[in-house]
């Protein structure tokens, strides 16, 4: 499988907001929150743990936060 990470570039406001509510208020795991994106947005990931890892970087990022901080992490 081709793989690519979650370029920042590539995630809308809105869509970093949806990914921060799966990850910090539900508590997803990055499996989780993979297969969610994948399953809202059509993502070819499913439920790729790396994806998700990258997808929180990223909307953290776009959030102005730090993915390796609380509430992240």
């Amino acid at each position: 499988m081709a793989y690519t990470t979650g370029d920042p570039e590539t995630i809308k406001p809105e869509m970093a907001v949806q990914i921060r509510i799966w990850r910090v208020d539900e508590g997803f795991s990055w499996r989780a929150v993979a297969q969610a994106a994948s399953d809202l947005w059509g993502s070819e990931y499913g439920s790729n743990q790396l994806y998700g890892e990258d997808l929180c970087v990223a909307a953290a990022k776009v959030l102005g936060e730090d993915p390796s901080r609380e509430p992240w992490n």
